[in-house]
């Protein structure tokens, strides 16, 4: 090989290397510029916390039928400091971190909309919503719409919901 060849070689491969540099700078620039949009606390690894955000409608008693369209509950089996929370459920809820959803997880491995449980002619469904991580049913997981029975547990990050 001559020796300018040697030499042109030398200088695309630097030019690569400076682009490289570059692109990296870019990326943490933009990162610092951009503000943060959402701040999720998190004091233990893995922990959820879940949250009613039904304020005009409080949650069933036990014992007692619920006030929709079915007499079915989600009741949160983990984690263990909100184990016994009672969800009723309506025609439609959603389960997700976004704050208009029916059952708010705090939780970074739940999606903003994660997961819809319905009440249909043929009874309840629990339906994925494209989510990240997947929603679980009995340990497998939700692609296609499914119909839940009594006993069912619902998998969403760090949380487990139990049909009743």
């Amino acid at each position: 090989m001559s020796e300018q060849l040697i030499d042109l070689l030398k200088l695309c491969l630097l030019a690569l290397l400076y682009l490289f540099f570059l692109r990296v700078m870019w990326a943490v620039w933009a990162e610092l510029r951009t503000p943060a949009t959402v701040a999720v606390p998190r004091t233990a690894p893995r922990r959820a916390r879940v949250a009613d955000r039904n304020t005009a409608r409080a949650p069933a008693p036990t014992g007692a039928p619920a006030a929709s369209t079915s007499t079915a509950t989600l009741v949160v089996v983990e984690p263990a400091d909100r184990a016994g929370r009672r969800y009723p459920v309506t025609s439609e809820m959603t389960l997700g971190r976004a704050p208009g959803c029916s059952i708010v997880v705090d939780d970074t491995f739940v999606s903003q909309i994660h997961a819809r449980v319905s009440v249909g002619p043929d009874g309840v469904k629990l339906e994925d919503l494209g989510s990240t991580n997947g929603t679980m049913c009995n340990g497998d997981p939700v692609i296609a719409p499914r119909r839940l029975r009594s006993g069912d547990r619902i998998g969403l990050g760090a949380v487990v919901l139990e049909l009743q």
